[in-house]
C-alpha cells in the first residue's frame, strides 16, 4: 500500500503503561535509533517509585518521552504530540497533557471492563466521546502480538510480553526509524534465550508491516537529520556522562579513582557505570550505608585517589559530618548529589533543585564547600571534570549537584577532543618536602600555598611527610591539635578564604544578549538550562528583547554576578524548588530578583516558563 510521506520539523512522542510493560525499553530503543539517524533529542523517562505496584493501576504507570527535531532543541517538550497508551491507566495518567489534535495509539485489549475500573473508568473512553478532541487509533497490540507469535514455542505469557516490540516496530515504521541498530540489541540482549529473541524479533517486524499494511495508518512521517556541530556523537544520559567525567578527571589528575557509594534513586546508574571500567583504574566500594561510603572515600582521599561518593537528597543528609571532616582536614572529595523530590523519602522518581541550601549550609560549624551544578545530561561529563579541578587545586571537598531529570534524560553528546581537557596533574602536588624555612624542619601538613591557600597533600608512607590529621581543630602550620581561641579564628577564616578564592579560576558569567538592550535577564541554575532557554528562544520570537545566563559555580559564584545583575531592570530566577538561590542572591547582592518556582516533580514547561518571562518584561 501507498502511503503518503509528511516531513515535519519536529515530534514529541510518549510511550506509556504499566511498569512491567517495558516502556523505558521502548522508549530507549527508539531513541537509541534516532540517534543513529542524526536529529536532535532530549527524552524525560519517568517511572513510579513502588517497586511492584499493582498492574494496571494509576501508581504503576511509567512513561518515556522522547522529543526530536531537524535542528537544535533544548527539551524532551512540553507536551506529547503521539500518545502510546497500553492500558486504560496509561491513558488516564497522561491524557491531560495531550494538547487538542494529538494522535493517540490505544492498546485497546487491555480496555477491559476490569482494567477500565481500576481507574475509576465507568465506561470506556474509547465508545463514550471524551476522546473526540484527539486522532484516535484503537489497535489492539497485545492479540495482534500472540497471533504473530502463534507458531513459535513460548507461553502465552511471553507472547503478550513482547507487545512493546510489536509498538516499537510500529512508531518505527510511522516516523522512518532504522531498525539494524533494534535488531542487533534484541539478538546480544536475548542472545541466550533463542526463542525469546525470535519472539521480540518477530513482534517487532510484525508491528512495522502493520504500519505498511493497515489502512488505520495512511500517513507516515519523515523527521530530517539535524545540522550539529561536526564531529563525533553519542547519546548518552547523566549519570553515564557524569561517571565518564570522573574517569576522565583521575586520568587527567593521573590518579587512580574510588567511588564510596550506596545504591539510592537516581544516583545508582554512576555506581553501575564506574564498576564496569576498572581497566582505567577505577575502584568501587558499594558500602552497607550512606555513612561508611563517605568515610571510605575520604580515606582514599588520605591515601592518595581521587575520591567520589555518590548519593541522592536523604544521603546528603547522613554524609554531613563526614563532609565536614573532609572540610577540616583539608582533602580532596567528590559528593555528587543527583537531586530528587523530597523532604525525607520525598518521591524517589521525580526531579527537584531543593538542595542547593543544604549543599552550602548543611553542616555544622563554619564549614564552607564550592558546589559545581551540571545543566544539561551531556553537561555532567565536564561539571565532573570542574569538581574534581577543584577539589585536587584546593584540597576541599566539592559537592557537584545533579538531579533526576538530568541523570535519567539524553541527549546527543559531542565527544570532546582529549586534547581540550584541562590537565589537572600540574595542579596537584602528590607530596611534598619540608620547606626550607620550616623552624626544626619537620614536615608543615598545615602550611598552606600562597595563592591556592591549599596544604600539602601528603600521602601516608612518604618518608619525612608523617603527620596527624583528625576532626579536632588544628594549629595553623604545625598541625598540632589546638584549643587556642585566636588559632581557630584563623583556621575558620582561612578555611573560607580558600573557597572564596576559588572565584579568581572562575570565567566571567557568560550572558546571553544578543541585541545588548535587554531590561530583563533570566537567571537560571542546574537543569532549568534547557528549559530556560526554550522559554527565553519563545520571548524573543515574539518581538521581546530579554537576555538569559546559567550558573554553573554556586559556590563561590563567579566574580561578575554582583555586576551583572545590577546590569538589568529585572531579574527572573526560575528553580524548581521555592526559591533557594533567589534567597542567595537577596542577601549577598541585595538585588531583589523576582522568584518563579515550581516543586512539581517535573522539569519547567517553556510555554508556562516563557508567559512568566512575558509579564515580566511587561512590567519592566
Amino acid at each position: 500500500m501507498t502511503k503518503q510521506v509528511q516531513e515535519l520539523d519536529h515530534v514529541i512522542i510518549r510511550f506509556a503503561g504499566d511498569s512491567g510493560d517495558g516502556m523505558q525499553l521502548t522508549g530507549d530503543r527508539f531513541t537509541q535509533e534516532t540517534a543513529v539517524f542524526g536529529n536532535d533529542l532530549s527524552t524525560l523517562p519517568n517511572f513510579p517509585a513502588e517497586i511492584r505496584a499493582p498492574a494496571g493501576t494509576l501508581p504503576g504507570v511509567s512513561s518515556f518521552q522522547l522529543h526530536f527535531a531537524d535542528h537544535d532543541i533544548l527539551t524532551p517538550g512540553d507536551a506529547p504530540d503521539v500518545l502510546v497508551a497500553m492500558n486504560p491507566a496509561a491513558l488516564k495518567a497522561n491524557l491531560k497533557d495531550l494538547p487538542r489534535g494529538a494522535d493517540v495509539i490505544v492498546n485497546t485489549d487491555e480496555f477491559t471492563k476490569r482494567n477500565l475500573t481500576k481507574v475509576g473508568y465507568e465506561a470506556s473512553p474509547l465508545e463514550d466521546g471524551s476522546l473526540e478532541a484527539y486522532n484516535v487509533h484503537a489497535v489492539p497490540l497485545t492479540s495482534l502480538t500472540v497471533k504473530a507469535l502463534e507458531d513459535l514455542d513460548i507461553t502465552r505469557k511471553d507472547a503478550e510480553r513482547a507487545k512493546n516490540m510489536f509498538a516499537l516496530g510500529l512508531l518505527s515504521w510511522l516516523y522512518g526509524r532504522p531498525a539494524e541498530g533494534t535488531i542487533a540489541f534484541l539478538e546480544a540482549k536475548f542472545g541466550r534465550k533463542p526463542e525469546i529473541m525470535k519472539a521480540n524479533l518477530t513482534a517487532f517486524h510484525a508491528g512495522w508491516n502493520f504500519g505498511e499494511t493497515t489502512e488505520a495508518f495512511s500517513v507516515r512521517y519523515e523527521v530530517k537529520p539535524a545540522s550539529l556541530r561536526p564531529g563525533k556523537y553519542r547519546n548518552i544520559t547523566g549519570n553515564t556522562a557524569l561517571a565518564y567525567g570522573l574517569i576522565a578527571a583521575a586520568q587527567l589528575a593521573k590518579l587512580p579513582l574510588f567511588l564510596g557509594s550506596y545504591p539510592i534513586t537516581p544516583a545508582s546508574d554512576i555506581l553501575h557505570e564506574l564498576a564496569k571500567h576498572k581497566k582505567f583504574g577505577v575502584r568501587t566500594f558499594q558500602a552497607e550505608d550512606e555513612i561508611a561510603s563517605v568515610g571510605a572515600a575520604l580515606g582514599a582521599a588520605f591515601g592518595g585517589s581521587l575520591p567520589v561518593t555518590t548519593t541522592s537528597g536523604p544521603g546528603m543528609a547522613l554524609k554531613a559530618e563526614t563532609v565536614g571532616l573532609a572540610v577540616s582536614v583539608e582533602l580532596p572529595l567528590i559528593i555528587c548529589d543527583v537531586q530528587r523530590a523530597g523532604p525525607s523519602t520525598g518521591m524517589p522518581t521525580k526531579t527537584e533543585q531543593a538542595d542547593l541550601l543544604m549543599a552550602l549550609f548543611g553542616r555544622n560549624g563554619e564549614s564552607p564547600v564550592p558546589v559545581v551544578a551540571a545543566a544539561s545530561p551531556s553537561d555532567c561529563f565536564h561539571a565532573a571534570i570542574e569538581a574534581a579541578r577543584i577539589a585536587v587545586t584546593y584540597r576541599t571537598p566539592v559537592i557537584l549537584l545533579s538531579d533526576g531529570y538530568l541523570a535519567n534524560g539524553s541527549e546527543p553528546w559531542l565527544i570532546p577532543d582529549v586534547a581540550s581537557l584541562p590537565d589537572l596533574s600540574a595542579q596537584f602536588a602528590f607530596a611534598t618536602a619540608a620547606p626550607a624555612d620550616a623552624g626544626d624542619g619537620e614536615f608543615q601538613p598545615f602550611r598552606r600555598d600562597p595563592v591556592t591557600l591549599a596544604r600539602p597533600w601528603a600521602v601516608p608512607g612518604t618518608p619525612g611527610l608523617e603527620h596527624r590529621i583528625g576532626g579536632i581543630e588544628k594549629a595553623n602550620g604545625t598541625g598540632d591539635i589546638s584549643y587556642d581561641p585566636d588559632n581557630h579564628d584563623l583556621m575558620v577564616r582561612t578555611r573560607q578564604a580558600k573557597i572564596d578564592g576559588i572565584a579568581s579560576s572562575i570565567p566571567p558569567l557568560a550572558v546571553d544578549d544578543p541585541t545588548g538592550d535587554a531590561k530583563v535577564l533570566v537567571l537560571g541554575w542546574g537543569s532549568t538550562y534547557g528549559s530556560i532557554g526554550a522559554a527565553v528562544r519563545r520571548a524573543r520570537r515574539a518581538g521581546h528583547s530579554v537576555a538569559q545566563a546559567h550558573l554553573r559555580h554556586l559556590n563561590p559564584f563567579p566574580p561578575d554576578l554582583g555586576e551583572v545583575l545590577r546590569r538589568y531592570d529585572k531579574v527572573l530566577v526560575p528553580e524548581i524548588n521555592l526559591g533557594q538561590l533567589a534567597l542567595l542572591l537577596r542577601g549577598r547582592f541585595l538585588v531583589d530578583v523576582i522568584s518563579y518556582n515550581r516543586v512539581r516533580g517535573l522539569p519547567f514547561r517553556a510555554a508556562e516558563l516563557a508567559e512568566a518571562i512575558e509579564e515580566v518584561i511587561a512590567h519592566a
